[in-house]
Formats: C-alpha cells, sequence, structure tokens
C-alpha cells in the first residue's frame, strides 16, 4: 500500500540530519582519495594488476566482516559502532599516508574496509530504525544523495590539492573523519544529545530469517545483488576500458561518461525518495530497475561516445529512481521495534559481492567475445532484480 501521511513535508529529525551531514564529509574524503589510489599504489614500482588491487582489498575486507559488524551494531548500538568504524578508516588513512612500502599500504586499506562496512551497517541500520516510516524514502534519498554529492565534488577538491602529492590527501581526509566521529558521537552518544530523547537504547536484533520470510526484502537483495554487478562492478571497471578502447576516447571523455551517470543519479534523487514515500516502494523499483537494465544492456552497442554519454545518463537516472525505495524497503522490513545490523549486514553484502566478481567476470567475457555481450549479460544480471519485483506485493511498511 503507498506510504502516505499529511505530515510528509515535516523536518527530519536531528539525528538524522547529523548523520547525513556527517555521510557528506565521509564522501568528500572518499572522492578525494579515490582516484589517486592506484597511482599511488604505482608509486612503489608495482604492476597493474597489484594498484588495481588497492581497490579490490578494500571492497574484500568491507565484504568480509560485513557479519560481525551486523553484530557489533546490535550489541553496543548504531551510534557506537558507527563512531568506532569512521575512526578505524581515519587511522588506517591517515596511515596510509605515512606507507613505506606496497605492502604496508594494500595491509592499511584492508583495515580501512573493516572500519568502512561497520560505520555503513551503522549507519544503514541507524537511519532504518530511527526514520518515520512516512519519511524513509526521503531520508534514503538524501542519505545517497550526501554520498553522491561526496563522490562528485571530492575529486575536484583533490586535482586542486595535486600539486602537494600523494600523500597529503590521506591527512587530509583521515583528520576530517575524526571531525565527522566526534560531531556523531557528541550528538547521539554525547552530551549534545537531547536529554528529551533518553539514552540510547540497543533495541533487540531482527534476525536474517524473519527479514528473509518478507518477499520484498529477497527482491531487494536481489535488486541489490544487481545493482552491485552492474553499477559498482562494470560501471568503474569495464565502462572506461570500452570508451577509450573501442570508442578511443580521452581520459576527459571517460570522465565525462562517469559523471554523467552522477548527474542521472542526482536528478533522479531529488525526487526519488518523496515519490517512494507518496506512491509506495515497487513503482520506483520497477521503473528504475527496468531503466537501468536496459540502458547497462546496450552500452557496449553504443556506436559513438555521444550515444555512450547519453546511456550512461539514463542508467544512472534509473539508479536514482530505485536506490532509495529499495533501502527503504529494508527499513520497512525492520521496523523501528528491531536493529536491523545483520540485516542490513546482509544488504550490503549482496551488493559488495557482485562489486567484486563483475570486474573480472565481465572483464573475461569481453576477451574473449567482446565488449557488446559483457553489457547484455550485466543487464540481464540487473533484470532479475525486476523479474523478483514483478512478483512481489506493494510492501506494507512496518511502524
Amino acid at each position: 500500500m503507498p506510504i502516505t501521511s499529511p505530515q510528509a513535508a515535516e523536518r527530519l529529525p536531528r539525528d538524522i540530519q547529523v548523520l547525513i551531514a556527517a555521510a557528506l564529509i565521509v564522501a568528500l574524503g572518499f572522492g578525494l582519495i579515490a582516484p589517486i589510489l592506484p597511482q599511488y599504489a604505482l608509486s612503489f614500482d608495482v604492476s597493474n594488476a597489484a594498484a588495481a588491487a588497492i581497490v579490490s582489498v578494500f571492497a574484500l575486507t568491507r565484504l568480509l566482516f560485513a557479519p560481525l559488524s551486523g553484530r557489533i551494531t546490535e550489541r553496543w548500538g548504531e551510534p557506537i559502532g558507527y563512531v568506532l568504524g569512521v575512526l578505524i578508516v581515519a587511522g588506517s588513512t591517515i596511515a596510509c599516508a605515512f606507507a613505506e612500502d606496497y605492502l604496508t599500504l594494500i595491509i592499511y586499506r584492508a583495515i580501512g574496509g573493516i572500519g568502512s562496512t561497520m560505520f555503513t551497517v551503522a549507519s544503514a541500520s541507524f537511519l532504518a530504525s530511527r526514520s518515520p516510516a512516512h519519511l524513509r524514502g526521503r531520508v534514503s534519498g538524501l542519505y545517497g544523495g550526501a554520498f553522491l554529492l561526496g563522490n562528485v565534488c571530492g575529486p575536484l577538491v583533490g586535482g586542486l590539492l595535486s600539486p602537494l602529492g600523494f600523500r597529503a590527501p590521506f591527512l587530509i581526509y583521515g583528520i576530517a573523519l575524526v571531525i565527522a566521529a566526534f560531531v556523531v558521537f557528541f550528538f547521539l552518544v554525547g552530551r549534545g544529545r537531547s536529554v528529551a530523547k533518553g539514552p540510547v537504547v540497543a533495541l533487540p536484533p531482527m534476525t536474517l530469517s524473519q527479514a528473509w520470510a518478507s518477499p520484498s526484502y529477497r527482491a531487494a537483495m536481489i535488486g541489490n545483488f544487481g545493482n552491485g554487478w552492474v553499477t559498482f562492478g562494470v560501471r568503474s571497471a569495464i565502462v572506461p576500458l570500452f570508451a577509450a578502447s573501442v570508442l578511443h576516447m580521452d581520459p576527459f571523455g571517460v570522465a565525462l561518461v562517469l559523471t554523467a551517470f552522477a548527474g542521472g543519479n542526482a536528478i533522479a534523487l531529488t525526487f526519488s525518495g518523496r515519490w517512494s514515500d507518496r506512491v509506495g516502494r515497487r513503482t520506483p523499483i520497477l521503473v528504475g530497475l527496468t531503466i537501468a537494465a536496459v540502458a547497462g544492456a546496450c552500452l557496449g552497442f553504443s556506436p559513438h561516445a555521444w550515444v555512450l554519454i547519453a546511456l550512461s545518463l539514463i542508467s544512472g537516472f534509473g539508479s536514482g529512481l530505485f536506490g532509495p525505495s529499495q533501502q527503504a524497503t529494508v527499513a520497512d522490513t525492520v521496523g523501528r521495534e528491531h536493529s536491523a545490523g545483520r540485516v542490513m549486514a546482509a544488504f550490503q553484502m549482496a551488493g559488495d559481492l557482485p562489486a567484486i566478481i563483475a570486474p573480472i567476470a565481465a572483464g573475461a567475457i569481453s576477451d574473449h567475445f567482446g565488449f557488446a555481450p559483457a553489457f547484455l549479460i550485466s543487464g540481464l544480471v540487473m533484470a532479475a532484480g525486476v523479474l523478483a519485483w514483478a512478483r512481489v506485493k506493494e510492501p506494507r511498511s512496518a511502524a
């Protein structure tokens, strides 16, 4: 049933505003260092494959430690889990600035992945349990928009800092993370927390079996797997290769393709969360997944650069349509009476696993059969989410 309320335009709770602001700081910093990470690794005289591994190891430790992160969140509460995770990433990031060899660098980045999964699971669980039911789509959209804005603006700031060398951005990001952790601790745990709201109480956890009993949660897991495959796997690794090797686009053109996806995503996020709260979760998810799946499948057939840019824009738009609704669906499943730690951890793993597998699988397919089949298969993976959601009735929101 649609999620409606005459209070839909009410102001977001302060705790949620704090977490969204912290997300912007975290994303800005990540966008700051992400473009230079492979180059930093290459400065230690390693191969291209080893330089790429500096990105993969972060995703791998996120995947492996996601279940533990869920347990920590449930035992100590979301704010403590968030602050601890952010501080771990801060420490590992600052350590990266002082790495003396490649092995040390990759160990520090692996440790950062542990902290990353801790604070992402904690923040998702916090938003799920604290967001009013009629505002969950809007909250998910704003939170995703904060990360998007940070990831878009971060590289621009990084470009301005390039004269300072590779190590300075890591120091700046690490210090910013410490500040973000302090702000979250002050407002959500410490003296800045509203007395009227009382102390943070750890809610009883929802088990995976309870969540899995919900058809909408199962569909969201399948949809997130497809999203991880196409959006975080193929888009990041294979699209730049196709643009450069087949369409002969220069680095600026490749960057324009990736920016087009972010632009389409940003356009959709301006209204998709509110749309989800107004009409329900199913329609935005079906429309968004379908658009993203079709556009993603067609990327490899682009005859010209402008076609690839246009398809990337459309794909990003589709992703921005279904993203907030899928996140809100998980929050709807959990409700406000349970902790969402392990449920959110499993949902996160459903997106992290294909992000690790997809670049390798799609790369192998493109090597043997060409880019078009690689993109076509990726579109079919995302289309599985469309089929899953087509079989689900509009989920009812938990209180």
